[in-house]
């Protein structure tokens, strides 16, 4: 276990206790004695125990001779620090350090050897830079003479063993399935959901799952601040909030899409937004939300114009599959900056048709967007054949009957991510907005 900061210690001590002989190794020499003599290098909650037991029973040691714990040993963690540059960064000075030992004493070992990173890193750095590096020191090349998996780390400290013991999902990256078999043997004991994956993806995770904390966090601050200020009881509103686990504290709304739209949340945010600048209070999360929206759409925008082409069909216009509301719907924006661009336009969608729409929608259509109701067609045939790129903007799709009319020169943009059974599986010019 190449760290014995906070991830390395407790990871250390917990694999010990699960059976395995395990040596820190760091060049601390402090932190090594402490661990050696079966004292913790940090505070955390049972921690100690582990250790003491550990070490009484010789399967948790400590050394500075990292050559030698890698000749000894099958696995090698490494957990060392990444701290963050000015420029943002991340410093991987330690791990290049680490990695380059690691390397220098897998030159004399013949018996095959995985190497499991866990410090956190910015997807991407394992395969470019970090296992070069272990290559470079190794002599040696990841998926045949060695293996190497990126195995992130989900530890809270305050409760750091029982998320190690009871962990809510396991991720193992790896393209080796012999390094993939190592990690799973050390895991097979993981009670929750294990996932075998790339490098790449295991690396994101970990990023986006700590992004994601943070906006959080933010969210909660900044409407508890409201809350205050307005005299409302911020703890009896989470209580009620956090109580759906439908759509707030769930899966709901977290799989990439298009932009949203329709009669609530534009509405919503930007009188929660009045509030809160009538309360003179400045919110800096939630302001950026309709911002980061507005960008989406245009993101869309490029996607088209970078085909360098102008017939474009606009599959679904309403805001959401299954209704014909077009208020603040993404796609009627998107058709209008397309047409602004110049582009020719024509428009399907199974549950807006002209000749049924009654109300504030087809009121909407004749004073909001008549030129854009004019592009309107009854057929998705139509739509498809006059195009030379195609935007699906919903899920109320038939796929054969799409297939069916598709040519091998039109471009396919999927903005509302359909499920994979219904892609235009094997056609090449098939591009989600983000993903």
């Amino acid at each position: 276990m190449f760290g014995l900061g906070y991830v390395g210690t407790v990871t250390a001590a917990c694999l010990a206790h699960k059976g395995n002989h395990v040596v820190g190794v760091d060049v601390n020499l402090a932190k090594v004695q402490a661990l050696e003599s079966g004292r913790p290098t940090v505070l955390e909650k049972g921690l100690g125990e582990l250790i003491a037991q550990s070490n009484r029973e010789c399967r948790l040691h400590a050394t500075s001779d990292a050559k030698r714990a890698v000749q000894e040993s099958d696995i090698s963690y490494i957990c060392v620090g990444t701290p963050t540059l000015g420029n943002g960064e991340h410093d991987l000075s330690q791990l290049h350090h680490v990695l380059g030992e690691i390397g220098g004493a897998l030159r004399d070992k013949r018996s095959y050897h995985t190497v499991v990173l866990r410090s956190t890193v910015i997807p991407g750095s394992t395969e470019k830079t970090l296992i070069p590096c272990l290559e470079s020191a190794s002599k040696k090349r990841a998926g045949q003479d060695l293996g190497v998996c990126y195995n992130p780390e989900f530890l809270r400290e305050g409760s750091a063993v029982s998320d190690f013991f009871e962990p809510a999902i396991t991720v193992i990256g790896a393209s080796d399935p012999v390094a993939i078999r190592a990690a799973r043997k050390v895991y097979d004991w993981v009670p929750g959901k294990v996932f075998e994956t790339s490098i790449a993806t295991s690396e994101a995770v970990k990023s986006i799952c700590n992004v994601f904390h943070a906006l959080k966090v933010a969210f909660a601050n900044e409407i508890g601040t409201l809350c205050k200020r307005i005299d409302v009881d911020t703890e009896a509103v989470f209580e009620i909030f956090k109580a759906d686990t439908r759509l707030n504290a769930s899966a709901a709304y977290l799989t990439p899409g298009f932009a949203f739209g329709g009669s609530c949340l534009p509405k919503e945010l930007r009188a929660v937004l009045h509030l809160a600048r009538q309360s003179d209070v400045h919110l800096s999360v939630l302001e950026s939300i309709l911002l980061s929206n507005n960008d989406h759409i245009h993101r869309a925008v490029d996607m088209v114009l970078r085909t360098g082409r102008k017939k474009v069909a606009i599959l679904g216009l309403s805001f959401k599959a299954g209704t014909d509301d077009l208020r603040e719907s993404p796609m009627v924006q998107l058709s209008k900056l397309l047409l602004g661009e110049g582009c020719e336009i024509r428009i399907w969608d199974r549950d807006v048709s002209l000749g049924r729409l009654l109300g504030s929608n087809r009121q909407f259509i004749d004073q909001v967007i008549p030129h854009i109701g004019s592009l309107v067609v009854a057929e998705l045939l139509a739509a498809v054949r006059f195009s030379e790129v195609i935007v699906i903007g919903t899920s109320a799709l038939d796929r054969e009957e799409l297939m069916t009319n598709l040519r091998s020169d039109q471009t396919v943009i999927d903005l509302v991510n359909l499920r994979k059974s219904q892609r235009a599986v094997g056609f090449s010019s098939y591009e989600g907005i983000c993903w």
